[in-house]
């Protein structure tokens, strides 16, 4: 971003109580810790400033909203207009009579530990989801077979001028990571409703799912979450390791040989390796099956001109046989289909068939 690029954003920008700062380093500070910077990065002291902000931003500047950065790929180019941080001003937790009020920008986990603390059961599910309530209302997000829609009371969201909107559950019409409500609209909170539990049952739970994750999942890598929705009645990594994908390398990114539905920052890792790794699993997935797989981690930002060609692709709906192969992608070792047990992660919660993640 060039300096008068930035000091003519900077001139339009409404004053906040919150914090704004120009080129911030936002792919750095995502999961999988590649990707360019937000032209202007806004963090909301609460929600009315949030809504304040919005009212008075010129609606011809984009607006990206991100929470925690665990289900995010950031392109190289960086973010154009303002990307809006849910984080601390926005991550109240609140428990009264069996239901859990809770900020768009409160961690899935730390919201599952409040409730056990509490003696709610059935939230326990969401100390295996990676990122924030606004980002899990957003895409129905589950694991360990709930989702949040089986204890979603109702949700508040801000529209694009700064209204709000109080949305009950059966209103937004969510269905398997899909959220039928306006995209340009941002959840600020949510009500959640637990059930009166045994304190120790709860906790044995939350154990399980936490062993679950650690022994199927690559938990200490630069990863970012299932990558693919599963189609309907098919896992993502039973296809992609069907394909042959599991240990596939483009540049620093690998398909992860722990579990197939993740891809990995080895270390030096562009946003466009991840991107391109990512669409050749896809293109491989089609050749074999006919079945499309649907990104799950939310692409966001402009690649760099050298680079565009690995996300030309990017967002199109059609059948991909079409699609040219990508250069440079080569395995670490062939795949296994071994059996050997299977977890169920974020957005891969069939029951376990005795083949590996």
């Amino acid at each position: 971003m060039t300096e008068r690029r930035e000091d003519a954003m900077s001139g339009k920008l409404p004053p906040v109580r919150g914090k704004l700062t120009a080129n911030a380093p936002i792919g750095r500070q995502t999961w999988f810790g590649v990707g360019g910077p937000a032209e202007i990065m806004f963090r909301p002291a609460d929600a009315q400033d949030l809504g304040d902000f919005l009212a008075a931003l010129p609606m011809e500047i984009p607006v990206t909203v991100i929470g925690v950065g665990s289900n995010l790929l950031v392109r190289d180019g960086g973010v154009p207009g303002v990307t809006i941080r849910l984080g601390r001003g926005l991550a109240n937790i609140t428990i009264e009579r069996g239901e859990v009020r809770v900020g768009g920008g409160a961690l899935d986990r730390v919201v599952a530990l409040a409730a056990a603390d509490a003696g709610l059961a059935g939230l326990e599910f969401l100390s295996g989801i990676p990122g924030t309530i606004g980002g899990s209302l957003r895409m129905n997000a589950g694991a360990y077979g709930a989702e949040i829609k089986d204890v979603l009371v109702s949700a508040t969201a801000l529209d694009r001028s700064g209204g709000s909107h109080t949305i009950d559950s059966t209103s937004m019409r969510l269905a398997y990571r899909h959220c039928g409500v306006d995209l340009g609209w941002i959840f600020v909170e949510a009500r959640l409703r637990g059930a009166a539990g045994d304190r120790a049952e709860i906790t044995k739970r939350l154990t399980a799912i936490r062993e679950i994750r650690n022994t199927t999942q690559p938990v200490r890598a630069r990863t970012s979450g299932s990558t693919f929705a599963n189609p309907p009645g098919e896992s993502a990594w039973r296809l992609i390791d069907a394909a042959g994908c599991r240990g596939l390398i483009r540049g620093g990114a690998m398909v992860s040989q722990k579990h197939a539905n993740f891809l990995i920052n080895t270390g030096g890792a562009t946003a466009a390796d991840i991107e391109g790794l990512g669409e050749e699993v896809r293109h491989r997935v089609y050749a074999m099956t006919g079945i499309v797989l649907e990104w799950e981690i939310r692409r966001v930002g402009r690649p760099l001109p050298e680079l565009a060609p690995a996300a030309k692709n990017d967002g199109y709906r059609s059948p991909i046989a079409s699609y040219p192969h990508i250069a440079g992608v080569r395995h670490t070792r062939p795949a296994s289909s071994r059996g050997d047990g299977c977890g169920r992660g974020q957005g891969d919660h069939r029951p376990s068939t005795g083949v590996r993640p």
